[in-house]
This record gives structure tokens, C-alpha cells and sequence, in this order.
């Protein structure tokens, strides 16, 4: 059985092409680990940002519940001093009409 042996310049080519896949390889691992880092960092900041929204949208509940609270509120005054000037004035035109009677 014959074996057959490369020459040392087949050896050396063999081990630059091996070195060359292997920096190219490198590389790409590299810009894939730099992907992987920024993806991380936008889920993160994503997140972030939906909890933000949340919180806003929380806060912007709250606001709309006092607001109504204070619209109401100033209706309700409003409502009170037309009942008491109503009343006012019908007792006016009671008593000037009792005074004309009696």
C-alpha cells in the first residue's frame, strides 16, 4: 500500500486557506455578536418604552378622573347658585304677591 504524501508547499497552502476561513469565520461571529448586543439593547429599550406608555397611560386615567371630578364640580356649583337665585326669586314675586292679597 503506497501513501502518498502532500510537499510542504501543498502543507503551507493548506494551513493559509485554513487561517484565511478561519479569520473570515472570526469576523462573522464578531458582526453576529455585535448584532446580538444591539437586538438586546432595542428589546430593552422597547421594554422601557412600553412601561413608560403604561405609566402614562395610568397617569393620563387619573388626570381624566379628577378633571371630571372638577368639571362636575363647578356644574354642580353652577346648579346651586341657579336653584338658590330661582328660589330667591319666586319667594320675591310670593311675598310682593302675598303683600298685594293681604
Amino acid at each position: 500500500m503506497t501513501e502518498e504524501y502532500i510537499t510542504r508547499n501543498e502543507h503551507d497552502e493548506f494551513c493559509r486557506r485554513l487561517d484565511a476561513e478561519n479569520e473570515r469565520q472570526n469576523s462573522r461571529l464578531t458582526a453576529l455578536e455585535q448584532q446580538t448586543h444591539e437586538i438586546n439593547s432595542l428589546a430593552t429599550s422597547v421594554e422601557k418604552l412600553a412601561l413608560n406608555m403604561q405609566n402614562m397611560l395610568e397617569e393620563q386615567t387619573r388626570q381624566g378622573k379628577r378633571l371630571t371630578d372638577l368639571e362636575s364640580r363647578d356644574g354642580e356649583k353652577w346648579r346651586n347658585v341657579v336653584g338658590y337665585i330661582t328660589t330667591a326669586i319666586i319667594s320675591l314675586i310670593l311675598g310682593y304677591l302675598g303683600n298685594l292679597i293681604f
